[in-house]
This record gives C-alpha cells, structure tokens and sequence, in this order.
C-alpha cells in the first residue's frame, strides 16, 4: 500500500478532532475502536495487522502533551525526539511550545503517514521516521518524550535499557504513563497528575488518572 493509500484510508476513516485535555492540537482520530480495527482488517486483506494506534489519543500521550504545553521550557530551543509517536500528537505539543525541531518514531507505516497529516493540521515541521530507534545508540537530541509505552513487558525492559543509555549521555526522558503494568516507578520521579478522559473501547474506566514522569536520576 502507498503512502497515498494510507492516506486516503486515514481520512476516510476518521475525523478531524481535538483531544478531550489538549483541544490546542487537531488530528485525524477514530470514533470507535474495534470498528477501525475489523476495517482496517478487511480493506486491507489481511489479519494480523498492527492494531491501528495512530487513530486514539492515548492517556499517556494526552497528559504528556499537556505538560509540555503547559511548561515548555522543557523543550523551547531544544531538539526533541517523540518515541512511539502514534498520532503524533506529543511531538507535536513539542513544536506548539517551541522545540527547535522533533522527530516522530512509530514502526507503523500507517502511523507515520497519520503523523504527516496531523503535521500538516497543525501547520507545524516535524520530522518523521518508521524507524526502530530502540535498536540503534540513540540519536542526537536534548529530550526523549514517551507517551504510554509500558503495556508489554518486553517492550518496556528494551526502553528503559535504551533509555539508561541516554541518562549516561545526559538527554532526559519524560514519560506519560496512566498506570500501566511495567512502568518502573521505582526509578521515576512524578512531575504531574493528570485526569484523561478516554474511551470504554480502549480502556477500563471512562477517566484515567494519568501520570507524567521523568527519570530521577535528572530531577
């Protein structure tokens, strides 16, 4: 499938929309989830496709762009990097509150094609990569922003291993998380606390109390 596929079926299949705690940033979002994921299945041709994370705007991801927002110094002139970006919508906050550039990551095609159009809705630069960071030393930046990454277990043990990497080079990490399982506390300090409206189809509760983070070795 083309990136202009993509596209296409991104528009088709959602509308544009402001997150319920950061109506500053617009995107392409679903209304439902399990209808997005049994059409994404169909059209497509194919089962076992990524789960289309790119169309919902996650807890982690919610709270996390809001103290951004809400505190840019954080990242004003600095060179950001949005780790599993989905939507894009915490790297974009990044741009809104005056980061000198971002760069989003998602391995998902049709996640990086939704970040360029989110991009694009909020007339903002951002740079976009389907890249495995995780994989690699990590790359030039001032700051790592991290929205709701601890749901899986592997996952997070291979994060926070990359991103100890980056304490010893002195980038920070702020992470947005609303109580996932393997999120480490015990190495975090909590900078804010955040109450996320969400959707039953995604989550377990209508609101989530949501937490933003930042590794206590920079606090």
């Amino acid at each position: 499938m083309t990136i202009a596929d993509r596209a296409d079926f991104i528009r088709a299949n959602t509308s544009v929309m402001t997150p319920p705690l950061v109506p500053e940033v617009r995107l392409h979002l679903a209304h439902e989830a399990v209808p997005l994921w049994q059409k994404t299945e169909e059209e497509l041709g194919g089962l076992g496709l990524p789960p289309p994370f790119w169309a919902f705007a996650w807890a982690g991801g919610q709270a996390l762009a809001r103290h951004v927002l809400d505190n840019p110094a954080l990242v004003r002139g600095k060179r950001v990097i949005d780790l599993a970006a989905g939507s894009g919508l915490v790297g974009i906050a990044a741009m809104k509150a005056g980061a000198a550039s971002a760069l989003a990551s998602d391995i998902d095609g049709f996640s990086v094609t939704a970040i360029g159009l989110n991009a694009v809705l909020n007339d903002v630069a951002l740079a976009v990569t389907a890249e495995d960071l995780l994989v690699a030393p990590v790359p030039s930046c001032e700051v790592i922003l991290v929205g709701d990454f601890a749901y899986e277990r592997d996952l997070a043990e291979r994060l926070f291993t990359w991103l100890a990497a980056a304490e010893d080079r002195g980038i920070p990490a702020l992470i947005g998380d609303p109580g996932r399982s393997y999120l480490p506390r015990e190495r975090l300090t909590k900078l804010g606390e955040y109450r996320v409206a969400v959707t039953r189809d995604l989550e377990d509760a209508e609101i989530k109390l949501t937490s933003v983070w930042r590794l206590s070795r920079y606090c």
